[in-house]
């Protein structure tokens, strides 16, 4: 069994394992046993209270330090979670569909649901910490937290923090709630003791639908109304922190708000009823009267969110022939898009790197159209499946107008490449399909791949400029680019925020990538 799919149903199991009962916190040390007294913080739940001593200390400095480091731990864990999710969908799909075509299980599939109850605990575990670390933040008034050094856009962060890591335990059991609701057998499986894997019986039965105060009605609306109202206060400040960016629009495209706004679901998660219990047909039907379908809402999307919008070149008929006519076999595509989780996560300008492999009638014409590498896609590439590129859910190959609901895009040609060459970097791409993505941003690695790494691996004679990074070395979309700016590629074609950009495109490209990293540098 694939590395891929013992991990993808992994994240069907946090979203039931996260509403397990609250962790308790390691003691305090002596030195913030000693500050637990002070007045500015004894109002506090002791949890709470605790936690803003031991990560953020007393003073303003301190806890916007502390916060900034927690905010980028939790992009980490934000992102691994949506890794799986993606994954989870994928093959989700594939196990929905056995089920009804009625074929067992196989042991591989029972070995899934092994593995994801023993070795995501710890992933639910730390969302459920952070879930709950800022969840007090909402109580007092702005002037006590200012005495606890914690100022009013800090005040801000944590419960933004607090809110979007809610969201994300809760999509999570929205989204194992539709793949496996009403599934008697599957259901028995789940709840079935495996002494092999410390799998205790009715492990599941026993899950509770009570998502601890930030998710219960009351609360969950609270915190919304305080982020609303907050984050138009603040909104500069907001998107001007890559990190803060980066989780307002984690909530935004949470399936969670979108409804909770409007309807709230939660009073079923209040409810202390077992595993899928607490889906019953009022509450499906709840949802339709409000035009929710869950099965829609959660599988929608690639990777189970909601897109705030689309991209300015979405659907652009004329744009898209202008550029299945421009593209030729081996082709670097770049895209922006800023309205995606992703554009927030990479730093530069350009967010996603893929690679065009070109049509039937290019790879015969290359004369490779009957390799045996080539020969395993042939059905993807009569669908049109040009573009290989590493998504959460893995290197795919999808089809162009898919890939073009972006803002920008630009076409990056390997200057006098020779036909061998060409030939090299499809083949090399066409090897990465499949493989899972990487989420540690390491070009030194072989088994897990992200956007621009498929770059990185399918060119590799190029002299690819790179950077150290927490012992990694990494290698970014906007590093891509930089070939084209030395004069290794060319840029055939450029879009930038829906419009062509006819003059100079090499010279604007620069100057849009250099006032990123001016941008950056001013934050």
């Amino acid at each position: 069994m694939s590395s891929l799919f013992k991990k993808a149903l992994h994240l069907i199991l946090v979203g039931l394992l996260c509403i397990t009962t609250q962790q308790a916190q390691a003691a305090p040390t002596d030195e913030v046993q000693e500050q637990l007294s002070s007045s500015s913080t004894t109002a506090l739940p002791g949890k709470c209270r605790n936690h803003l001593l031991k990560a953020h200390g007393v003073t303003r400095q301190q806890v916007d330090a502390g916060l900034q480091q927690e905010l980028a731990h939790f992009r980490t864990l934000a992102e691994q979670a949506l890794m799986l999710r993606a994954e989870t969908i994928s093959v989700g799909r594939r196990i929905k569909t056995q089920l009804e075509q009625k074929k067992p299980l196989s042991g591989d599939d029972l070995e899934i649901m092994n593995i994801g109850i023993t070795e995501h605990l710890k992933l639910r575990k730390e969302l459920m910490e952070v879930a709950e670390s800022h969840e007090c933040w909402l109580d007092g008034t702005e002037q006590e937290w200012i005495a606890r050094g914690v100022s009013p856009e800090a005040r801000l962060n944590g419960v933004m923090m607090s809110l979007s890591s809610a969201f994300l335990l809760y999509d999570n059991y929205l989204l194992a709630v539709s793949l496996f609701e009403g599934d008697a057998k599957l259901r028995r499986l789940l709840n079935e003791a495996d002494p092999g894997y410390a799998v205790k019986s009715a492990a599941l039965a026993k899950v509770t639908l009570s998502y601890n105060s930030i998710n219960n009605r009351s609360r969950a609306r609270r915190a919304i109304k305080f982020y609303e109202r907050e984050a138009k206060r603040f909104n500069q400040s907001v998107d001007a922190n890559p990190e803060t960016a980066y989780i307002n629009l984690l909530i935004k495209q949470s399936p969670s708000y979108s409804m909770v706004r409007t309807w709230s679901p939660f009073y079923v998660v209040g409810r202390k009823v077992g595993f899928l219990g607490g889906v019953t047909e009022d509450t499906l039907s709840g949802l339709e009267r409000h035009g929710i379908s869950l099965f829609s809402m959660v599988f929608g999307n690639a990777v189970g969110l909601v897109e705030t919008r689309k991209g300015k070149l979405y659907r652009k008929q004329p744009i898209r022939e202008q550029l299945t006519g421009t593209l030729q076999a081996g082709d670097v595509l770049l895209e922006k898009t800023p309205f995606r989780l992703t554009d927030k996560l990479i730093p530069g300008y350009w967010g996603h790197a893929a690679v065009w492999i070109g049509t039937e009638k290019e790879l015969r014409e290359l004369g490779i159209w009957d390799n045996p590498l080539v020969k395993r896609y042939h059905d993807q590439i009569h669908q049109g499946r040009g573009v290989v590129e590493a998504l959460r859910s893995g290197v795919e190959m999808n089809p162009l107008d898919q890939f073009m609901n972006i803002d920008s895009v630009g076409v990056l040609r390997k200057q006098n490449i020779s036909r061998d060459d060409r030939v090299r970097v499809i083949l090399q791409s066409l090897r990465q399909v499949g493989k899972p993505y990487d989420f540690n941003f390491d070009v030194e690695s072989k088994e897990r791949v992200y956007c621009s790494k498929l770059v990185y691996l399918t060119y590799s004679g190029v002299e690819w400029p790179t950077k150290k990074s927490l012992g990694r070395t990494t290698f970014t979309p906007d590093d891509v680019a930089n070939r084209a700016l030395a004069g290794d590629f060319r840029l055939v074609l450029f879009y930038h925020n829906g419009k062509q950009v006819q003059q100079a495109p090499l010279e604007r490209m620069a100057s849009l990538m250099e006032q990123q990293v001016q941008a950056s540098a001013a934050r």
